[in-house]
């Protein structure tokens, strides 16, 4: 039997990286990762933790507004961006130091360099080591994706959107997805005129029709600027600093920042994989089975870099179901089925399972129950902004198939509610919940 360097050599140390290195570890296998960037990945790094940070801080403009009608006198609040930037930051720097923690409190060796196949079996460090693995994991996750149009270089990404120096007067935000809608949110509120603009004719596909025409109206009520069918032509930087953005049928928008979220790929650019014959998919994501394993018998892949589902939960789950089926002598796949997600817009939306149109197109007998509701918040904050619950039933039975909440703490409160729909509970199971009052989440068992 060959001898090799390690049990497991891992490029990437985000959440799927991670998981995989020290699960795979727990089970006795010599483990080694190298990560180019930052332990921690994209979640903690540059992506869903330190958004999730600024979108908190972005809703103190509408707490503060709010919080006169209740009493309080907020007189003289005023925001300071590189107070919360700098804090951010501070914090992202204390996940990444526990990241590093867990994986050497499991003996995981972390090489901070880049690393390319060289072989089945082998990559090479950029210092220029060559490192021997039984196996290797690719967790590179995926890479914000630019548009191949004059002056688009001069747009940033969500990878830099996190240390501006100052905040703009004006933000164009280029996509219709969820860190698109996220970043509209967060800098409409902290005083940032924003135009979101998208190739389409709509945001946010994959979510509920109705959910989505919420959105969009509390969005432009709240002053965002959305335009659908907006065709990038060329960017052009002005003398004063300034982008002219064009767009094909003529029309222009001056702007200070440029923000390109427009999707993400898959990160795998130079690292070698189609030169050992690794298949890899039209878009660059790494084609492996239900066991994450490539058609090359010892390397797998797990999280974004495969463009299965791009979400942290998933990875993390990949990476420790690959670990326990080599390492731990435990085949296990996971489960994509009814998958919870939310977007941090504002208001937040969160769902799970079919939309109302999924649904009809597999089901004979669909059934729709609503609320269309004002959070007790908002009626004494004099806020006119509605929320509104939609549940999806199916066949005769009324088994709940979808849930999907627009509305405050949306991702909050559908967590819960995601088991019942992954445990396929009934609409009865949920009218005969006892409803817990007074609260948001009691709309979900009052629904008529």
């Amino acid at each position: 039997m060959a001898q090799f360097d390690y049990d497991l050599f891992v490029i990437g140390a985000g959440s799927g990286g991670v998981r995989a290195s020290r699960i795979a570890a727990s089970h006795g296998a010599r483990v080694a990762v190298a990560e180019e960037h930052r332990v921690g990945g994209t979640c903690v790094i540059r992506g869903c933790v330190p958004k999730k940070l600024l979108v908190y801080g972005s809703h103190f403009a509408e707490d503060l507004k709010d919080a006169q009608r209740f009493g309080w006198s907020t007189e003289g609040a005023r925001f300071d961006w590189n107070i919360l930037r700098d804090n951010v930051a501070a914090e992202v720097n204390r996940l990444e130091g526990l990241y590093g923690q867990t994986l050497g409190s499991n003996k995981v060796e972390v090489f901070h360099e880049r690393a390319v196949l060289t072989g089945a079996n082998s990559v090479q460090l950029s210092s220029g080591r060559i490192i021997s693995a039984a196996n290797i994991l690719i967790a590179t996750g995926a890479w914000p994706s630019v548009p191949d149009i004059p002056g688009a270089g001069h747009g940033i990404t969500s990878n830099e959107v996190f240390s501006l120096p100052e905040l703009p007067k004006r933000a164009v935000i280029a996509g219709g997805g969820y860190i698109a809608n996220e970043f509209a949110g967060i800098f409409n509120e902290l005083g940032v005129k924003v135009n979101l603009v998208t190739h389409g004719d709509r945001v946010l596909r994959s979510y509920d029709d109705e959910i989505v025409d919420r959105l969009v109206q509390i969005s432009r009520h709240k002053g965002i600027d959305i335009r659908f069918n907006f065709r990038f032509k060329s960017i052009i930087k002005q003398d004063d600093g300034s982008l002219l953005v064009e767009n094909t049928d003529g029309s222009t928008i001056e702007t200070d920042l440029l923000l390109w979220a427009i999707g993400r790929t898959p990160h795998t650019i130079g690292l070698g994989l189609e030169d050992i014959g690794v298949e890899l998919g039209n878009d660059g994501a790494v084609m492996v089975g239900d066991d994450n394993r490539t058609n090359v018998p010892s390397i797998y892949a797990v999280g974004d870099v495969t463009n299965r589902v791009q979400l942290t939960p998933i990875a993390i789950r990949e990476g420790h179901a690959f670990a326990d089926s080599v390492f731990g002598n435990n085949p296990r796949t996971v489960n994509y089925e009814c998958i919870p997600t939310a977007v941090f817009s504002n208001p937040p939306i969160a769902s799970v399972g079919l939309t109302e149109v999924e649904a009809r197109a597999q089901h004979a007998d669909v059934k729709v129950y609503k609320s269309d509701f004002r959070a007790m918040k908002n009626v004494l904050a004099d806020r006119n902004e509605r929320a509104l619950y939609k549940m999806v039933v199916a066949s005769h039975e009324e088994r709940v198939v979808g849930l999907h909440l627009i509305g405050p703490d949306s991702g909050e409160i559908l967590q819960a509610a995601a088991i019942a729909v992954k445990a396929k509970l009934t609409k009865q199971d949920f009218d005969d919940t006892v409803a817990l009052h007074p609260s948001m989440s009691e709309e979900l068992v009052l629904m008529k």
